[in-house]
């Protein structure tokens, strides 16, 4: 078979996939809170019984990659989120009551809004975290009535492969279903006409899939990245920043779409802030960093590679590189260094780090790094250390990020009731709780007009007394 005829297979296939979960969609347009309860349920209990399976799964895909550290980033926020959806369920599903224009409202007019679903919708997930992004959205897209088609990653085949099998046998392929497949698998599913689809990822493959559904004119959630800035104040506790970021820099190997970026320190603080690093990290890692089983491998020597060039870019142009560690770097495992001022042309100054390496940048005034964050692609996130209430209002009023977090990193991820997403280049559209929900419902509006039916002297012909009552209304 050449590969016009294996492109033409899958499209086959991945259209079939499609058209039978549209069906089924079709005869139960609206699915019971019962039963979009028990697909919840399903999806709990498939994760709780496999965690160990899933945990060998993705340790084998990143080499390296501690239990804690699956079980904390991956399987307990995919718990939490289908638990939080579960238990509030049934109050979003409630039609959301309006006002009605005076006087309509007063004769018996209602409006109300209800959320039905989309249909069917499709998720391309990534693999940093290859449980949770693609299970985790399944609680809003599940709880708001939809079907699923799941695209995961062919980084992580042998959690890819895991998953895939343990939805299958938990649920019908017209419920949810998961596509495997490289680059071409992926080209071909974003090309389907979803009535939603998801994709978390970068920026450069977001463009992508846009540009392949925009034919179709399919809604979308992209959940991307950015360099996000973390900001430290003279006022900060500058061993609290140091500790947070020593470990957000380390966790999962520095591969999450919210970690820190861009650090900006106040020059007369660099010193003390590096100090700081060095005795975060020891702490967090008082053995050898390098031989640490708890230190998260790269997930390709290529991605591993590209970071070692972004280092040795930086320093080729003037930048100060300093190791956290007294080791050096092997394979897939990248140890955590500070580049310090590096040149604004350099890769690490303008792409997406996803990896143990902080850029540093000293600044004077809160203003200037005020205006380095705007003249950048905006970030999924804003960080910012200190106590200073006016630095924190100029940092939310005058700059724009899907979120700003104060003396932590990558916590209101964690927070259900608060909606998650980027702008611009970092993403559009957000999930999580109540506002997840909303995103992959349609908002349909509901108006029963009153018996009286106050629109007949809207209709020709018209009086006086219609043309007087208009132009009174068409005033300053």
């Amino acid at each position: 078979m050449n590969t016009n005829d294996t492109s033409i297979a899958q499209t086959s296939s991945l259209q079939s996939l499609l058209t039978a979960q549209r069906a089924a969609h079709i005869k139960d347009p609206y699915p019971s809170l019962e039963l979009r309860t028990d697909r919840i349920n399903r999806l709990i209990d498939m994760v709780v019984s496999n965690q160990q399976s899933m945990i060998d799964a993705v340790m084998a895909d990143f080499e390296n990659r501690s239990a804690m550290t699956t079980r904390t980033s991956d399987l307990m926020p995919t718990l939490d989120n289908l638990k939080y959806v579960r238990s509030n369920l049934k109050k979003w599903m409630k039609p959301e009551k309006r006002s009605s224009k005076f006087p309509l409202g007063l004769i018996g007019a209602k409006s109300k809004v209800e959320y039905v679903p989309m249909g069917v919708v499709g998720n391309i997930s990534p693999w940093n975290f290859p449980i949770n992004l693609a299970l985790s959205p399944m609680a809003d897209i599940l709880g708001a009535g939809n079907r699923i088609m799941l695209k995961p990653s062919e980084l992580t085949p042998e959690t890819s492969n895991l998953m895939a099998k343990a939805i299958e046998s938990s649920f019908d392929k017209t419920e949810l279903t998961v596509v495997l497949g490289g680059p071409e698998v992926a080209a071909e599913f974003s090309k389907l006409k979803f009535d939603h689809l998801l994709f978390t990822g970068s920026t450069n493959v977001a463009r992508l899939v846009a540009q392949s559904s925009a034919s179709n004119l399919i809604p979308l959630t992209l959940e991307l990245g950015g360099k996000n800035p973390v900001v430290i104040s003279p006022s900060a506790n500058l061993q609290l920043a140091a500790e947070k970021l020593m470990w957000a820099k380390t966790l999962n190997g520095g591969q999450i779409c919210l970690c820190p970026d861009t650090i900006f320190v106040p020059e007369s603080m660099m010193q003390a802030f590096i100090s700081a690093c060095k005795a975060s990290l020891k702490k967090l890692y008082p053995g050898d960093v390098a031989t640490d089983p708890e230190y998260t491998h790269i997930i390709t020597q290529r991605h591993a590679d590209r970071l070692r060039e972004m280092t040795a870019e930086a320093k080729e142009s003037g930048a100060q590189v300093i190791a956290l560690h007294e080791s050096d770097s092997s394979g897939r495992r990248v140890l955590p260094s500070l580049v310090i001022n590096a040149d604004s042309s350099c890769r690490i100054s303008q792409e997406e780090v996803f990896g143990p390496l902080l850029a540093v940048e000293s600044y004077q005034n809160l203003q200037e790094v005020v205006t380095g964050i705007n003249e950048k692609a905006r970030p999924l996130a804003v960080y910012y250390f200190g106590t200073d209430k006016q630095e924190i209002d100029k940092l939310t009023h005058e700059t724009v990020s899907g979120g700003l977090v104060v003396n932590d990193l990558m916590a209101h991820i964690l927070q259900e009731d608060l909606p998650f997403g980027g702008v611009g280049d970092s993403g559009m559209g957000s999930y999580h709780g109540f506002d997840g929900f909303k995103n992959f419902s349609h908002a349909k509006a509901v108006y029963n007009q009153s018996k009286l039916d106050p629109f007949k002297i809207l209709r020709p012909p018209y009086g006086k007394m219609v043309e007087d009552g208009v132009a009174r209304q068409i005033k300053r």
